[in-house]
């Protein structure tokens, strides 16, 4: 054994090297011993490799979600008449459970079910959605050990009870005892679908009465008596006349409405009145619009009869008697004293704009149907007639559009009419 061979047996420290070193007491040469390497510097196989790369790889791309299952789709499609109904709706939902013992896709099947709904007309019927959240297995999903619980055990299965709560609670239902029921079977009660059940109890309790001018759920299908409704939710006043100028012309032998003839709804309080009474006739009142007015999700359209600010040299202060203010006294000559560091400026932002006469809501948005709205005033206004009337109509900004289902009419046609006359003892002001 030659001295070299010696010092590598004295030098071997490692496994990888006595490796080597043992081989090289057996007169092996080093190109046929294998790819060895010391444990220390934990290389692997694939260093050696010469088909490897060290560039690491693209990540691969998320994969999108699976659409809901063709078979899921022609379970509402089974129907013999081809009716869209609860018991239709109620019916899919059982085939799925029947067919399905497994409830193999479950999840998207609810979300399917989720956007079907509206189409049948069961958004608002709380034994519905009772019935989908009662598609999920039971006693699968609940957290059984404290990891668990501290993370989300089923996370898929969670989202879709949640988008379930949600969507009763942009329905406005109020869950039961049914509900937390069946979240507790099907989650327990450390989960968040319980959660989200768990705030609806509480918030909407406390909400449920706050609106202190409350919308009826089921809205009138008559156009004259929706105008009465919305109307009377924009006036203030109690005391406010709701009048019908024009009734909607009834439809023909072929089922259609003559539009001609819209339907014309106004309203207007006594103080509204006195107050068009005292106008200057030499100064001009406009009529605007069309503005939008929500009433759950039905838009109407409204028009005001307004007039502008008076300067503030002509306008007249009323003074109130001292025993007649609420906030007695009104003045207080009190001088105190003001350092450096006081601010004698406030940042209030006050919008004054002018009075407004009357509203109404009509059928068309067009120049010649408001002419006759103004027309129906002059009989219980008689100073109308010698105040010169100006319509200032634009077109729908189109900010609100009809999302998620929400039933909105057309947007009413703009009208950039010229000046013209109306009655003979009174001329209009060409727009402003």
């Amino acid at each position: 054994m030659s001295w070299a061979q010696a010092i590598l047996l004295a030098r071997g420290l490692s496994r990888g090297w006595g490796g080597i070193c043992g081989a090289a007491l057996t007169g092996a040469p080093f190109s046929q011993l294998p790819p060895q390497s010391p444990r220390g510097l934990h290389c692997s196989s694939a260093a050696h490799n010469s088909d490897s790369s060290l560039v690491p790889r693209p990540p691969e791309p998320l994969r999108k979600p699976a659409k809901a299952l063709a078979q899921h789709e022609e379970l509402f499609r089974q129907a013999p008449d081809g009716t869209r109904d609860k018991a239709s709706f109620v019916r899919a939902v059982q085939n799925f459970g029947q067919h399905n013992v497994h409830r193999r896709g479950h999840v998207d099947f609810i979300y399917l079910a989720l956007r079907k709904m509206r189409e049948y007309g069961v958004e608002r019927d709380l034994a519905v959605y009772n019935l989908l959240l009662d598609v999920f297995p039971k006693e699968v999903f609940r957290a059984r050990t404290i990891f668990q619980k501290i993370f989300i055990h089923y996370p898929r299965q969670q989202e879709c009870g949640i988008a379930v709560l949600e969507q009763m609670e942009n329905h406005g239902l109020m869950p039961n005892k049914e509900t937390e029921f069946l979240l507790i079977q099907i989650f327990g009660r450390k989960s968040y679908p319980m959660l989200k059940f768990v705030r609806m109890q509480l918030w909407f309790s406390r909400f449920k009465n706050v609106n202190p001018f409350p919308v009826p759920r089921d809205l009138p299908q008559d156009p004259v008596d929706l105008a009465r409704l919305g109307l009377r939710h924009i006036e203030p006043d109690l005391s406010a006349r709701v009048t019908v100028y024009q009734m909607p012309s009834s439809k023909d032998s072929i089922g259609t409405a003559d539009p001609t003839e819209p339907h014309i709804v106004g309203i207007q309080s006594p103080d509204q009145q006195a107050a068009l009474a005292r106008h200057n006739p030499a100064r001009p009142i406009f009529v605007e619009g069309p503005f939008s007015l929500w009433l759950h999700n039905k838009c109407v359209y409204y028009h005001i009869l307004r007039a502008d600010l008076l300067p503030p040299e002509e306008r007249e202060v009323e003074e109130i008697p001292e025993e007649w203010n609420l906030y007695y006294p009104m003045q207080l000559d009190l001088d105190y004293g003001r350092s450096g560091w006081d601010d004698y400026q406030f940042d209030i932002n006050e919008v004054e704009e002018g009075p407004i006469f009357a509203m109404c809501m009509a059928g068309a948005h067009d120049q010649a149907t408001l002419a006759k709205w103004i027309q129906g005033l002059q009989e219980t206004n008689p100073a109308l007639a010698r105040i010169p009337v100006v319509f200032r109509l634009a077109a729908s900004t189109g900010e609100l559009l009809a999302s998620s289902g929400l039933e909105e009419p057309s947007p009413p046609p703009p009208e950039e009419q010229e000046e013209e006359e109306d009655d003979p003892q009174r001329q209009q002001r060409g727009q402003s």
